[in-house]
């Protein structure tokens, strides 16, 4: 799943560098629920792509790996590959119920530019 870089919302940091809203852990803790599975964590990642250089990766995965980061926001395990740590540090995951937009959005002040596709920075 990819995502558009930008949210209003602010919140405490945290040890991933990662901040979760509120409104974003209940809604991941309500689709792991409809998942059936309580061994799934929210997963971002940053990867080479889109017309800017990096583009998001947010998606619920089960596996640890060397060098994760977890942190855990109202039981909502968020993990962060550390290669992909430096560039999500302060970044704040949010989520967004509205007619004009729906879905997860990131708000990253390490996003220096962002292109017109909504889901990649450099």
């Amino acid at each position: 799943m990819t995502t558009e870089a930008h949210t209003e919302s602010t919140e405490a940091a945290a040890p991933t560098g990662v901040i979760l809203t509120d409104v974003a852990a209940v809604k991941v803790k309500a689709l792991i629920e409809q998942e059936g599975r309580d061994d799934l964590r929210l997963r971002i990642a940053v990867q080479p792509g889109g017309c800017s250089g990096l583009r998001y990766q947010l998606f619920f995965d089960e596996r640890s790996l060397d060098g994760d980061i977890v942190t855990d926001f109202s039981g909502v395990e968020v993990v962060v590959d550390r290669m992909s740590s430096p560039y999500l540090a302060g970044a704040t995951i949010d989520f967004a119920d509205r007619i004009d937009a729906q879905g997860f959005t990131i708000d990253n002040p390490n996003a220096q530019n962002s292109c017109a596709c909504g889901d990649s920075f450099h």
